[in-house]
């Protein structure tokens, strides 16, 4: 059984920063990609950043330069550090683990229970 807790998030004005933080826990055998999503009242969720196993990073065009995806291995740990907000930033945000519990299944997907970021203007 895996456990995804996430953290961060709240109320910022524009131009300011926030991090949020996910972390799984339990049964993990390896993690292939962690990512970042997040989903505005009335939209889609759309994907925000995403990590490989190898470390390469991928970001949302809507993101980049503004955002920075970052993991911590040893803690199952993935990190968005989100500067210079805007309010079209204002979403829920999830976090993501696409991971195997052993060697011998396939990856399935652990999301976090999701935080609300509000950019105010």
């Amino acid at each position: 059984q895996v456990r995804v807790v996430e953290s961060g998030g709240g109320l910022v004005q524009a131009g300011g920063s926030l991090r949020l933080s996910c972390a799984a826990s339990g049964t993990i055998f390896s993690i292939n990609i962690m990512g970042w999503y997040r989903q505005a009242p009335g939209e889609q969720r759309e994907q925000v950043a995403a990590i490989t196993s190898g470390g390469d990073k991928n970001y949302a065009d809507s993101v980049k330069g503004r955002f920075t995806i970052s993991k911590d291995n040893a803690k199952n740990t993935v990190y968005l550090q989100m500067n210079t907000l805007k309010p079209d930033d204002t979403a829920v945000y999830y976090c993501n683990f696409r991971l195997r519990t052993t060697p011998w299944t396939g990856t399935t997907d652990y999301w976090g229970q999701g935080t609300q970021v509000t950019v105010s203007s």
